[in-house]
């Protein structure tokens, strides 16, 4: 820049004494000549001259200055354009100073690190890191998550330039895995054999070249013997080339037959990204063409490519061969499979398998493998028919085989995705049952103090009273809060249910007037029962709460619709074991079911939605509207039940979805047929006043002050203990005792382990256990004889009543 400015300075001084040469040369013209005419044109000319001289000088000094002081960054754009890795430099201010095309595709061009088109968690993440890097020069992170659907980013940032005013940002994807489908082909058995009656001899070499195994065919041609294993040797001892490239076995020289040798990689791509594409495992294909030197073979391998066809459709991995334009020759059904194109046939170009996106690309590669020497690889692309979910095609070039020039490998994963899906969802639903059972149990314990407590305050305010209202609304609340922690414990299965042999249509007519009235008059109830229904065995309770809450969800999602009007439809069907074998589910096992169908015309559940319907508290309904826990309280009353629910959508002529279906199978009852129960006997009155010395044994202090309240005022003498060892102690201290109330859970010394100690010197000592668990799992789990059983939440009379029945029952026996 300060040459500049002195170049400028001289300019100026040139310009400075040719004015001044103008003025003297003039004036002597004058002198000479006394002529006005002309010495006003000489000066005229010498004006104009000047003018031109200082227009071109700034004209040349502004672009240099603009060069000097703009810097040009095509150069670094140049520089940083790397494929599958978005670049992009920002300075102080967090403003875009250049991105290559990769970050421009990926994030926009009105985007800048680290305010990215990203959810909250990732533009919290982006920020942190930014200061990482303008605090300590760089940093990374492992995943930032992007689009719903897209592959992950693995982000890295340094900090750069002279006065290290601007970060670099590098954004790379992560590579998704593939399975390896031949990895564990045994090529020593029947399969191996087939190949070599067909003139294909196999072998699998690692990533050294060291053969892992071969088929009976390369060892019998290669040293004489079929039964050989040759692991451990070198695969290219075994075969010689001739100077034309054509390659023979070893063993039998160039009187043999040529061999057309095929590179398959089995390596996992996410390997080849970091060591390159020969660093795995590869399947070695020596393709015999059918015709020896001695009969004039001129490299035609027509017959190798009838050969490598019958190949293909016998491998398990998906195949399929281009020609040099990337137009498809054939494939095998593995391949058609994998692209769910069964029936229909392949399309003109692999690119018409892939997304827009990825067109391009897909392209490129075919073309380049298809051509030049033959080579191997890996891309990761999307299907149109997969959009969300990346594969891995494998591309090798093949050499020798006519057209046949690019051979392409895709793993047929539908099935194994489908399995993880499933798996997923099954672990996710497992845990939060759990979760959801261990809440309950525990909500259930403040809620049983809460009841208690307020029962207790009853006693002692009537009707009228100020507070009396108030206590009798926090009472109510409370016994809603209840009926909450029954259903998450009906999702979790530990309810306590009372199972009986009925028939699916008396339950369905049953519930069919309230249903009605709840549905109103806009929506259309339609039943339906097929023939030779087959007994099941359910609570009819709990099975009418299952109805209830389907057909509830069913009309709020017709209201939803706008329309207001619409049809229910509850259909029963009897299914055969041999029809469900033909349904082919890896979920539902084969055996007799009544089938229950609940179908709406509400307009279908989105396809995002399906996956997370039986969650607890998950509801699409406005706030307020719902408590998210009527789908999942089906779920599990009818898991519980031994049964299986499914939702679907059902779809029109147009595959659009119209209306939701949610099926119910409950297994055929294959016991007796169920005779007429009689009807149990009433409980034993509950006026028990004859008293009796209680122990009483509760961890929770507020559940032990309300149940010892309650029993002292109903006239039992208590003995109140927090844990098991201390009830177990007032026992061995010589306390006479006529009955045990006893929590299940608690720390140390929990309640069964307690009792079973007492018994062992007091074995007819009767026990009431209380707990917010399921009573019949409880008896699964405790296993204990003559034991008496209290669900939480009760309230004082409930557990007065309950010791009074115990100690009658006691004193009768």
């Amino acid at each position: 820049m300060k040459a500049v400015l002195q170049a400028n300075d001289q300019n100026r001084l040139m310009i400075a004494g040719l004015a001044a040469a103008l003025f003297v040369s003039a004036g002597v013209l004058w002198l000479a000549t006394r002529e006005p005419a002309l010495v006003l044109s000489y000066a005229l000319g010498l004006g104009v001259l000047l003018i031109g001289v200082f227009t071109f000088d700034s004209m040349r000094a502004e672009p240099t200055a603009q060069i000097e002081t703009s810097p040009d960054w095509t150069v670094t754009i140049a520089a940083i354009e790397e494929a599958g890795e978005a670049v992009a430099i920002t300075d102080r201010a967090n403003r875009l100073v250049c991105a290559n095309s990769a970050f421009i595709d990926g994030f926009g061009i009105g985007a800048a690190p680290p305010s990215l088109p990203l959810e909250r968690e990732g533009l919290e993440a982006m920020t942190r890191l930014a200061r990482e890097a303008w605090r300590d020069g760089s940093g990374a992170l492992k995943e930032l998550a992007g689009k719903a659907g897209e592959t992950p980013w693995k982000v890295t940032v340094e900090r750069a330039g002279r006065g290290e005013d601007h970060l670099i940002w590098r954004f790379r994807r992560h590579v998704m895995p593939s399975s390896d489908a031949l990895a564990d082909l045994n090529l020593a058995g029947p399969f191996g054999l087939m190949l070599s009656r067909a003139g294909i001899e196999s072998a699998i070499t690692g990533p050294d070249g060291v053969i892992k195994t071969v088929s009976a065919g390369f060892a019998e041609r290669s040293v004489g013997d079929s039964t050989a294993t040759m692991a451990g040797q070198d695969f290219v001892t075994y075969l010689r080339s001739d100077d034309r490239d054509r390659i023979f076995f070893a063993r039998e020289g160039r009187g043999g037959t040529p061999q057309t040798l095929i590179h398959v990689p089995l390596d996992d791509p996410s390997a080849q990204v970091q060591s390159g594409p020969d660093e795995g495992p590869s399947l070695m294909l020596l393709v015999d063409s059918g015709v020896g030197i001695g009969s004039g073979w001129d490299g035609s391998s027509q017959a190798g490519v009838a050969q490598l066809d019958a190949l293909l459709a016998q491998l398990p991995l998906g195949l399929a061969m281009t020609d040099r334009d990337g137009r498809f020759l054939f494939c095998n059904d593995a391949f058609l499979r994998s692209v769910d194109r069964e029936g229909r046939g392949l399309p003109a170009f692999p690119t018409d398998l892939v997304v827009r996106e990825d067109k391009g690309a897909m392209s490129d590669a075919v073309r380049r493998h298809g051509r030049g020497p033959a080579t191997s690889g890996d891309m990761a692309v999307r299907l149109s028919i997969q959009p969300e979910e990346p594969v891995s095609i494998g591309l090798a070039g093949v050499r020798g085989l006519g057209e046949a020039a690019v051979l392409l490998s895709l793993a047929d994963s539908s099935e194994e995705n489908q399995l993880k899906r499933q798996v997923a969802q099954a672990t996710k639903m497992q845990a939060v049952g759990q979760l959801a059972g261990g809440v309950a149990h525990d909500f259930n314990n403040v809620l049983t103090a809460i009841i208690g407590t307020c029962d207790l305050m009853l006693l002692r305010h009537t009707p009228g009273d100020s507070d009396y209202d108030d206590i009798q609304q926090i009472r109510a609340n409370s016994n809603r809060a209840a009926s909450l922690t029954r259903q998450l414990l009906a999702f979790s299965r530990q309810q306590t249910l009372r199972p009986e042999i009925l028939q699916l249509p008396d339950v369905v007519s049953e519930v069919g007037p309230l249903i009605k009235r709840l549905l109103g008059e806009k929506i259309q109830y339609y039943v339906q029962h097929d023939r030779d229904l087959g007994p099941v065995r359910a609570d009819p309770q709990q099975l009418e709460q299952v109805i209830m809450n389907l057909a509830v969800n069913a009309r709020d999602a017709i209201q939803s619709n706008g329309k207001g009007s619409g049809r229910i439809s509850l259909l029963t069907r009897s299914l055969q074991a041999k029809e469900v074998i033909k349904l082919g589910s890896e979920i539902l096992p084969a055996a007799d079911y009544t089938v229950l169908i609940v179908q709406d015309t509400g307009g279908g559940i989105p396809a995002h939605v399906l996956p997370k319907l039986f969650e607890p508290f998950f509801t699409t309904k406005e706030q307020g509207k719902g408590t998210g826990l009527g789908l999942s309280t089906a779920y599990g009353i009818v898991k519980q039940s031994g049964g299986f629910i499914f939702v679907d959508n059902v779809m029109d002529q147009n595959d659009r979805p119209k209306g939701a279906r949610f099926t119910i199978y409950f297994p055929v009852y294959a016991g007796e047929a169920p005779k007429k129960i009689a009807e149990a006997p009433p409980e034993p009155s509950s006026d028990w006043a004859e008293g009796g010395r209680i122990l009483l044994v509760e961890d929770e202090d507020m559940v032990r002050a309300v149940a010892e309240r309650a029993l002292a005022r109903a006239g039992y003498e208590v003995t109140a203990c927090p844990g098991g060892e201390e009830g177990l102690a007032a026992i061995a201290d010589g306390g006479e005792f006529d009955l045990i109330v006893s929590d299940v859970v608690m720390p140390g010394m929990d309640g069964p382990a307690m009792v079973r100690a007492i018994r062992q010197k007091l074995p007819h000592m009767p026990v009431l256990f209380m707990s917010g668990y399921a009573e019949e799992q409880l008896r699964k789990d405790i296993d204990i004889p003559d034991m008496h059983f209290i669900p939480k939440p009760f309230s004082v009379q409930a557990i007065g009543d309950k010791v009074g029945n115990v100690m009658q029952r006691v004193r009768r026996s």
